[in-house]
């Protein structure tokens, strides 16, 4: 994943955007760089999902297959027979993208999505569809 330099921050945080072919990930960082956010978005167009992470109110899914998933199978993942047992596809692509971000980020987001992981099914969905910030949209 490489970094989309450039980005606004906001009053009391740093916004970061960092993007692949199939992720884009922002977070917003603390002044002592603690991951106070994330959305982790992935799929395209019309069938894009996030996850959604805010520090005082946890995680949400944003998206289509997070209101109706479709027998746990996520855009763009491998089949569920093929998935490995107790490991969410997502999580696991992540994982092997993760490499290039910078180090806070990726040991934050690699705690966060286990702890996602673990609770995955009780995860609430806030919205059918995810919608963009404009400035996510450069």
């Amino acid at each position: 994943m490489r970094e989309i330099l450039g980005v606004a921050d906001e009053a009391s945080v740093r916004r970061r955007w960092f993007h692949d072919d199939y992720f884009d990930l922002f977070v917003w960082q603390a002044e002592g760089g603690e991951v106070v956010q994330f959305q982790l978005c992935y799929g395209v167009n019309s069938s894009e999902q996030a996850l959604v992470w805010h520090k005082e109110s946890g995680f949400f899914l944003d998206g289509v297959e997070a209101v109706t998933p479709p027998a746990g199978k996520i855009s763009g993942a491998k089949p569920p027979q093929e998935e490995t047992p107790g490991i969410d596809p997502v999580a696991e692509r992540f994982e092997a993208e993760a490499h290039a971000l910078p180090e806070d980020i990726r040991a934050a987001m690699t705690s966060l999505i286990q702890q996602f992981s673990e609770k995955k099914t009780t995860t609430p969905a806030r919205r059918r569809r995810f919608r963009r910030a404009s400035w996510q949209n450069a």
